[in-house]
């Protein structure tokens, strides 16, 4: 599967998802958080000055943004952005990818070291959040704890393990605490999970920015499709049948800023997207 380039001149792009329409997204070495249209305009919705990653919408219609490196949850009211959670003594690093549930409940990942100065990696937390905006800790020992989908009835959270090269499952029980940790599916040869999004028979896309691909899995790890691309696949979205791709040529943020190598692409997909994000 070959997908088509939908979206350029992006910088890095991060964090999709599909809401009214149309694909939201943030541009995260821009600082901005962005849609795109079906022509492929991007537009440039609000400014995150410390870098935008995972989005998601609270039940009354507001934004939340994940701001990365000052590890903050801000709120967005269609005008302005609020402080809504500060999660800087629960982070050990910046903060990443987030899934915000049906009821506001979110939960955020972080990478759990400096990636930037080649740290060596060290396991991290996935933080919930819940609508009032106390934090708390969902999950440690985790590595590189990134994107995470929430199942169409609410019972399973699927969390990308980046440096694990795993996609981990929990239990979910009604206040969100997660039980019953285990591996859902493992990727192999040199691929990792960064990104992901569940489709309607029960498969999770994952993208994978180390072998330049964007993968299908089913519980157990089997793939069943994969999209080629030319450059770093980091995050992957449903919109009904179509998988936007959102690909970079680096990951250095000096060098995302000069080259905006960042793109969206799209693929049609064998099955529509279900659950959250």
């Amino acid at each position: 599967m070959k997908p088509e380039v939908l979206a350029t001149g992006l910088c890095f792009p991060e964090g999709p998802r599909w809401h009214d329409g149309k694909l939201w997204c943030s541009d995260m070495h821009a600082a901005q958080v962005v849609t795109v249209e079906a022509d492929g305009a991007v537009k440039p919705v609000l400014s995150v000055p410390n870098a935008p990653s995972g989005l998601g919408w609270l039940a009354d219609g507001r934004l939340l943004v994940v701001s990365m490196q000052d590890r903050q949850l801000l709120v967005w009211d269609g005008e302005t952005l609020h402080p809504y959670a500060d999660l800087y003594d629960l982070a050990a690093f910046h903060l990443n990818d987030m899934v915000v549930d049906g009821d506001g409940r979110a939960y955020v990942g972080n990478f759990g070291f400096d990636l930037y100065q080649q740290k060596k990696p060290v396991p991290a937390a996935l933080i919930a959040v819940e609508a009032d905006g106390a934090a708390r800790i969902a999950a440690n020992d985790m590595l590189f704890p990134n994107g995470a989908v929430i199942t169409p009835d609410g019972s399973q959270l699927i969390v990308a393990e980046t440096w694990g090269a795993r996609l981990t499952a929990f239990d979910r029980n009604a206040n969100g605490d997660l039980r019953n940790r285990r591996v859902w599916g493992t990727l192999a040869d040199g691929a990792v999970p960064d990104g992901i999004c569940l489709d309607e028979a029960g498969g999770i896309w994952t993208a994978s920015p180390t072998t330049n691909e964007c993968l299908r899995l089913v519980e157990g790890g089997k793939v069943t499709h994969r999209v080629s691309t030319d450059q770093g696949a980091f995050a992957c979205m449903l919109g009904g049948k179509a998988l936007h791709i959102l690909t970079c040529s680096t990951s250095d943020p000096e060098t995302c800023r000069k080259k905006r190598s960042g793109r969206v692409e799209v693929v049609e997909a064998p099955y529509a997207g279900a659950g959250w994000p």
